[in-house]
């Protein structure tokens, strides 16, 4: 029978499965989106033009992996999860739909502006993140489960970095846009930090049936001191305050040691025949690895986008893929288990997130080969999410239950 966390009668669900939770629409349209739009990209980087988009094909790139595929995740995660955290019921049927329009709308106007003003073109992309923040806040204030209540203000500065990349596009200002990007990057890392530090731990124990190690509340106020810290030495610079380069750097340094101390005590070299395990840990790797290189760039050692690409395609894609793997099933009533290929997927993330970053730093003359193959990883991991669970993210529970 179904339970009573849904609003809705049972018969209602059961007509409109993939509107039941938010994860069911937002990570089928965000691995598609992933795909086409690396697609595109890949073409653009062999000198195939196949879109004008808003405010050229780097700017539409950098703020559709951001704010297309990444926020659609985000937003699907967060509005499912926050059932379990509160026992309430979450976005579901007509509301959903529309949240879901008003994603698919700011996609299709980015790539396709019809010369609409650029003013009517940010509205239409902003809408989004504060409307799940305002969700979040809703329930999470219902309920009084105070401690989730971190992420209404990382959503509302995720919007807030959005529209500061929009205002670049309008006043024709790149510095603007790219600080703006590096803004987002960083809270995407933020609460990377936040649901790994939550959930890393958790599964690795429950699945290899080792205990759990205890948190250490010095180390997890020193994660989140740090890696807040950079986010607001970010937008402190995205506002134009004049922050000393080695003084970010040194945060970034703290912020990997400290990251990099908490993993180490997650048990990740346990995992090694758990996919879905090595996924997190390989994922959670990448934030410190990212912050060690950023740190370099901004010591001149190398490029920043090198930094920046540990942190999207190492820690946000292969962490969300993980993610999305695990949840799909979960949440469809089916055994939390490795399919076939997901293993590969994951591995394939990670090798382009390699591909793209470090060994990029080291061997420059190879730029070509890295960019085509990192995104052909890309694709291939995310083809092979599309092919196991469209079905599943489509269809009813196998329990019956809702969800």
């Amino acid at each position: 029978m179904p339970t009573t966390t849904s609003s809705h009668s049972p018969a209602r669900p059961r007509r409109l499965p993939l509107l039941r939770l938010a994860f069911r629409p937002f990570f089928l349209l965000a691995a598609l989106f992933g795909v086409v739009s690396l697609l595109v990209w890949l073409a653009f980087w062999h000198g195939n033009i196949l879109l004008r988009p808003y405010g050229g094909l780097v700017f539409w790139h950098q703020h559709e992996m951001l704010f297309g595929f990444a926020a659609a995740v985000v937003g699907g995660f967060l509005l499912t999860a926050v059932r379990n955290w509160t026992g309430l019921p979450s976005l579901n049927g007509g509301p959903l739909l529309a949240l879901v329009l008003l994603w698919l709308l700011g996609r299709l106007l980015m790539a396709f502006p019809m010369e609409l003003p650029g003013g009517l073109l940010l509205a239409v992309d902003l809408a989004f993140l504060p409307m799940v923040a305002m969700v979040m806040a809703h329930l999470v204030i219902k309920a009084k489960r105070w401690r989730n209540l971190i992420f209404v203000p990382l959503l509302l500065l995720f919007a807030v970095a959005n529209a500061a990349m929009h205002l670049g596009v309008m006043k024709g200002d790149p510095d603007m846009i790219r600080q703006a990007a590096y803004l987002a990057v960083l809270l995407i890392t933020l609460m990377m930090t936040v649901v790994g530090g939550r959930v890393i731990a958790m599964f690795t124990a429950n699945r290899l049936g080792r205990p759990k190690p205890a948190p250490i509340p010095m180390l997890e106020g020193a994660v989140l001191l740090t890696t807040g810290g950079v986010v607001l030495l970010q937008l402190a610079i995205l506002l134009g305050a004049a922050i000393p380069a080695p003084l970010l750097a040194g945060v970034m340094l703290l912020a990997a040691f400290s990251n990099a101390i908490r993993m180490a005590r997650w048990g990740g070299l346990y995992s090694w025949r758990v996919p879905l395990l090595w996924g997190l840990h390989g994922s959670y790797a990448c934030i410190p690895l990212g912050f060690i290189m950023w740190a370099m760039a901004l010591m001149g050692v190398l490029r920043t986008e090198l930094a920046v690409h540990a942190l999207t395609i190492g820690g946000m894609g292969t962490m969300m893929l993980a993610m999305m793997a695990r949840v799909s099933l979960g949440h469809t009533g089916r055994p939390i288990r490795t399919l076939p290929g997901i293993g590969v997927a994951l591995g394939l993330m990670l090798l382009a997130a390699l591909l793209r970053s470090p060994i990029l730093a080291l061997f420059p003359q190879i730029t070509h080969w890295t960019y085509t193959l990192s995104i052909l990883f890309w694709c291939l991991a995310y083809g092979v999410f599309l092919l196991h669970y469209t079905w599943p993210l489509m269809t009813a529970r196998v329990d019956g239950q809702d969800g």
